[in-house]
């Protein structure tokens, strides 16, 4: 009787090991196909949930007040925003480049946004800007000089009297290549964004 039951417990133990390695197996299929899937981009990412911290909270907030027009004839499809933090001013605080990426803030010239300060006041908005936006190493003024495309020629921006320019199509045309040394911010179509809803 006593050998019965000793090879019983042999075998259940036996079953729950192999039991335990397939779970196991199983687990390090799907860590790896996402990470695969990750590291390829292709990782489906529109389901996990957003970060909820405070840069996006203080955006949401202010476009709540920039866009009160407009909040009413949004559609809820309408009502998203990307977001990038850059330090403009080399202040150790970072400001904020908000844009748009459908039809109600886009038309052929270009999409609006805005640059927020740190604590969600405006700097500027800016419209008939096509994404990505530079920021380049020159200061003016002591924030750094933007490269922003309009109509398919980019423009060179510079802060002046406490903002930058809204309309970059009629500032001077920046001429040659965008330099190495500059940041690409709000890359939207190239980057994978997080997109927030307001």
């Amino acid at each position: 009787m006593k050998r019965i039951i000793l090879i019983l417990i042999g075998i259940s133990t036996l079953y729950s090991c192999q039991n335990k390695d397939h779970k196991k197996n199983i687990i390090k299929t799907i860590v790896q196909d996402t990470l695969s899937k990750t590291i390829g981009g292709t990782a489906d990412v529109s389901d996990a949930p957003p970060k909820d911290d405070k840069a996006v909270e203080l955006i949401r907030k202010q476009l709540h007040v920039l866009l009160k027009k407009d909040l009413p004839t949004l559609t809820k499809e309408e009502r998203y925003f990307y977001y990038e933090a850059f330090d403009l001013n080399n202040d150790q605080k970072n400001e904020y480049f908000v844009g748009f990426s459908n039809s109600y803030f886009c038309g052929s010239g270009g999409c609006s946004g805005y640059i927020l300060n740190n604590d969600g006041s405006l700097i500027n908005r800016f419209s008939v800007t096509d994404f990505p936006i530079y920021v380049t190493i020159t200061p003016t003024e002591k924030f750094y000089d933007l490269i922003m495309e309009s109509s398919g020629k980019l423009h060179h921006i510079k802060f002046s009297n406490g903002k930058y320019p809204s309309n970059p199509s009629v500032q001077h045309e920046h001429k040659g290549k965008v330099p190495k040394e500059s940041s690409k911010i709000l890359d939207i179509q190239g980057k994978k964004l997080e997109r927030y809803s307001f």
